[in-house]
């Protein structure tokens, strides 16, 4: 490959974590300017981004390897004060969203979950074709990710979690949340929602993975 088509993930060195040797030609570290620098580092200057950044460190610091992802969740939204939880559930994962509610609410908080299929909507009103679900596919009523968003809004919820929400339906909903989103499930109906179990399966079983298109 080109110089100017590497980037960290394809850097071996990683001298921007231990610092114990030299930061590669193509290394953005290295071609960070100063003013450059100052603009991001001004950015966690402001009120919330500094609260995020610092609380998300300590829970880090103080429970790595220690709390769940569920735990740190929740840790994370008790430092920060947040009172409301929101949950943008599809609707295959109701039964895992329910339970995480119910911790939520044993830990003090309030709670309230939309539904990927909230609204009830045919999928034929963004145009997809009848032909493309019948028979085959989870049905006629589409995900609603902007809708669970605007839901969430109306709400008032302080922080939002998204559980299980399909790829691009994820996208459209932290794109219209007003509230900062993190993620607690990450779909994968092949893997037991585990996708990292692919890249893991690369050299064996998913090699198929690593082929080449044909045709580009």
């Amino acid at each position: 490959m080109e110089k100017k088509e590497l980037s960290c993930v394809d850097c071996g060195i990683l001298n921007c974590n231990k610092r114990n040797s030299v930061y590669p030609e193509f290394c953005p570290t290295a071609a960070l300017t100063e003013e450059e620098a100052r603009e991001v580092m001004a950015l966690y200057e402001e009120p919330e981004n500094h609260r995020m950044a610092v609380t998300a460190a300590e829970v880090e610091a103080e429970f790595y390897m220690k709390y769940t992802r569920v735990e740190e969740i929740a840790e994370f939204a008790r430092r920060m004060g947040y009172r409301k939880i929101g949950i943008a559930t599809c609707v295959g994962l109701i039964e895992e969203s329910r339970i995480f509610a119910r911790i939520l609410r044993k830990k003090g908080f309030e709670v309230y979950g939309a539904a990927c299929k909230a609204g009830s909507v045919n999928k034929t009103e963004i145009g997809i074709p009848e032909e493309a679900y019948l028979g085959k596919g989870p049905g006629p009523v589409m995900c609603n990710p902007i809708l669970q968003a605007k839901l969430l809004n109306r709400e008032g919820t302080d922080f939002n979690v998204a559980v299980g929400l399909c790829v691009g339906h994820d996208s459209l909903f932290y794109k219209y949340s007003e509230a900062p989103v993190t993620t607690l499930i990450a779909k994968d109906r092949v893997l037991g929602h585990n996708p990292a179990a692919a890249l893991y399966q690369c050299s064996g079983y998913y090699s198929r993975l690593l082929e080449e298109n044909k045709g580009e």
